[in-house]
C-alpha cells in the first residue's frame, strides 16, 4: 500500500465547517444501514472556473443547494460530466481510495469531449482528499460499505447561445453506501434492448456524462415492467454486438476459463473496475480478450454450455453476476442461475484489495485519511 504519490492541491482548500453539524447518534444510525445515494455527508468540495481566472476559490463548505440562474447553460445544453469512486475504511481505521488517478484521467477525457475546461489531476485528487479528511467520520466500516464519492462538473455561465460555457463549477459530494443492489450480491436478470441504444459511433458513449444515462432510463423502465433489473444495450450501427449495461460494463466467461469483453471503441465507457478485473483475471492465468461479441454468439454459448458465466462490473456494484438474459424471442439462464466460481473469486480478490484485507501488488490503493 502507498500514499498518494501524485501531488495534490488538498492543502490549498479553505475549510468552512457546517454550522449545523449532524448529531453523532444520527450519523451512526445512517452509517449502520446505508442505502446507495440517499444520505450525504455534511460538506462538499468545490472549485470555480472562469475563462479570465482559470480554476480558483478551492474550498470545502457546507453541503447544500446550488443557486442557479434559470439561464444556466447546463440546464439547456447538458454540458456536464461526473465520476464515481469510493473511500474504504481499512481494519486499522485508515481510509483509502482505489486508482483515483484513473478516474482523474477519465474525467479529463470526458471534459474534453463535452467542451468543458480541463481540471488538473492535482485538483481532482485534492478535492477528494480535502473532503474525505473533513468528513472522515462519515466513512462506514461495515461489510460491503464505503463512502461513495461523486465528483462532477457543470457549465455554470448564464446564457442561451449554443457554444461552450465560459464558466464552470467542479464539486465533490459524498454518500455512505452499502451494496448497490438491494439484497446484496446476487445474480440479476437482464433484458437485452434491441430497439433502443445508449450511444453511437462518434457520440458521447466514451464520456461519463449524464446524457448517456438519461438515454438508458426509458429502456430501463420498460425492463422493470417486464420483471428485469437491468438493460443490456447493443451497438447502434448493426444492432448485433454487445456494448454495455446502463451503468456497467459486461464480461463473458467461457467454459474453458477464458474471458471476453466488448472493446472500448468510443461508444463504451472505459471502466476503472473493468480494467482492474481484466488485470486480475490475467494474473490468475485466464486468457482475456477485448473483442466484439455478438448477441447471437452469446445466446448460442448459453444454449450449448460453452458460456458458463456472465457478469457486469462498475464502481457502484463492483461485480454483479448475471443469472438470466432475455430479449424478444429468447429467455436464457446463465449457468445454473447462481454466481459462478470465477466471478465470485475475482470479486472477492478485488474487494479484499480495496478493503485492505489482501496485498495491493499493483499499487492501486492510495491513502486519504
Amino acid at each position: 500500500m502507498s500514499t498518494l504519490a501524485t501531488p495534490t492541491s488538498a492543502d490549498t482548500f479553505e475549510i468552512t465547517r457546517t454550522d449545523t453539524p449532524v448529531p453523532d447518534a444520527q450519523r451512526e444510525a445512517a452509517l449502520a444501514a446505508p442505502k446507495f445515494g440517499t444520505v450525504f455527508t455534511e460538506h462538499m468540495a468545490r472549485i470555480s472556473y472562469s475563462q479570465e481566472t482559470g480554476w480558483s476559490n478551492r474550498r470545502v463548505e457546507k453541503y447544500g443547494p446550488l443557486q442557479m440562474d434559470p439561464a444556466t447553460a447546463v440546464l439547456h445544453y447538458a454540458q456536464e460530466i461526473f465520476e464515481g469512486l469510493k473511500a474504504y475504511k481499512h481494519p486499522d481505521g485508515s481510509v483509502w481510495t482505489f486508482r483515483p488517478q484513473s478516474n482523474a484521467a477519465r474525467f479529463a477525457r470526458s471534459a474534453h469531449r463535452l467542451a468543458l475546461p480541463p481540471l488538473s489531476e492535482a485538483d481532482f485528487l485534492g478535492a477528494i482528499q480535502a473532503l474525505v479528511a473533513t468528513d472522515v467520520a462519515w466513512v462506514p466500516g461495515g461489510e460491503e460499505t464505503s463512502l461513495y464519492l461523486r465528483p462532477f462538473m457543470y457549465a455554470s455561465e448564464s446564457f442561451l447561445g449554443v457554444r461552450p460555457s465560459l464558466e464552470a463549477e467542479f464539486l465533490v459530494i459524498a454518500s455512505p453506501v452499502g451494496p448497490y443492489f438491494a439484497g446484496g450480491v446476487r445474480p440479476v436478470s437482464i433484458w437485452v434492448a434491441e430497439d433502443y441504444h445508449r450511444a453511437g459511433a462518434g457520440g458521447t458513449g466514451g464520456a461519463k456524462c449524464g446524457g448517456n444515462y438519461a438515454a438508458s432510463l426509458l429502456p430501463q423502465q420498460e425492463a422493470y415492467a417486464k420483471g428485469f433489473e437491468q438493460v443490456c444495450f447493443l451497438d447502434a450501427s448493426t444492432n448485433t454486438y454487445l456494448e454495455e449495461l446502463g451503468g456497467m460494463n459486461v464480461c463473458v466467461v467461457y467454459a474453458d476459463g477464458s474471458v471476453a469483453t466488448p472493446p472500448v471503441s468510443g461508444s463504451i465507457l472505459e471502466g476503472v473496475t473493468r480494467s482492474s478485473i481484466l488485470r486480475l483475471l490475467t494474473d490468475a492465468g485466464h486468457e482475456v480478450s477485448e473483442r466484439p461479441i455478438t448477441l447471437a454468439e452469446l445466446k448460442a454459448g448459453l444454449a450449448d454450455g460453452s458460456v458458463s458465466e456472465v457478469f457486469a462490473c462498475g464502481t457502484a456494484a463492483v461485480m454483479t453476476p448475471i443469472g438470466r438474459l432475455a430479449g424478444e424471442g429468447f429467455d436464457l439462464t446463465v449457468g445454473d442461475g447462481t454466481a459462478g466460481p470465477i466471478t465470485t473469486r475475482i470479486r472477492a480478490e478485488l474487494t479484499d484489495i480495496q478493503y485492505g484485507r489482501a496485498a495491493d501488488r499493483h499499487g492501486w490503493l492510495h491513502q486519504l485519511a
